[in-house]
């Protein structure tokens, strides 16, 4: 009996191995034979599919940042809320801040693959951020751009250093729940006006 190809089903396994690759390895110690041999799938198809190993960690890196920002779009109105679903988020999906570092640490201030897809994706987010400054919701004596790093940096490092908030902050369920409140009082200062 003839197996049955199913090759959108052959892409998402190769998909999911790449970003298990890409966030334990980076751009350059990520490699194609690991991420065929873990989708069961021929090497030869992720060049077909998704073109050189550079073009499918922007892919993956890509998407991911989509799910992000599909699943915890910015909400000015509720930074409390929007802070507790950025650290649910991170923690259920550890890899994308990964991947952001290996990004960040293999591309550094080279223009990015994507780069113009990326300005328009913040663009949306700093707009959001204006948008409320103008309303008299949040501060506007930071820049909206500004105003919008300082609160992903904030919100994200606990989870990109996860042996440093293990460290500094304890390791009890009662010591993350502090952490969680300190984070939401922190943006909630930078952002008052």
């Amino acid at each position: 009996m003839a197996t049955v190809r199913d090759p959108e089903a052959t892409k998402a396994r190769i998909f999911e191995a790449a970003v298990a690759e890409f966030s334990r390895h980076g751009i350059a110690g990520a490699r194609i034979d690991r991420i065929a041999a873990t989708a069961k799938a021929n090497k030869q198809l992720i060049y077909a599919y998704f073109g050189n190993k550079a073009e499918l960690f922007t892919q993956v890196l890509g998407s991911r940042m989509v799910d992000l920002a599909s699943a915890v779009p910015v909400d000015p109105d509720d930074i409390d809320g929007w802070v507790d679903r950025l650290l649910d988020y991170h923690a259920a999906h550890p890899e994308l801040l990964r991947l952001l570092f290996w990004e960040g640490m293999e591309y550094g201030t080279a223009e990015l693959p994507d780069e113009e897809a990326r300005q328009d994706h913040y663009a949306r987010k700093v707009a959001q951020i204006r948008d409320a400054q103008e309303r008299g919701v949040i501060t506007d004596t930071i820049p909206a751009g500004d105003l919008l790093i300082l609160l992903i940096s904030l919100t994200n490092w606990s989870s990109a250093l996860p042996q440093m908030r293990r460290i500094l902050t304890g390791t009890g369920g009662g010591d993350q729940d502090r952490l969680r409140a300190s984070i939401r009082e922190a943006a909630r200062r930078l952002v008052a006006r």
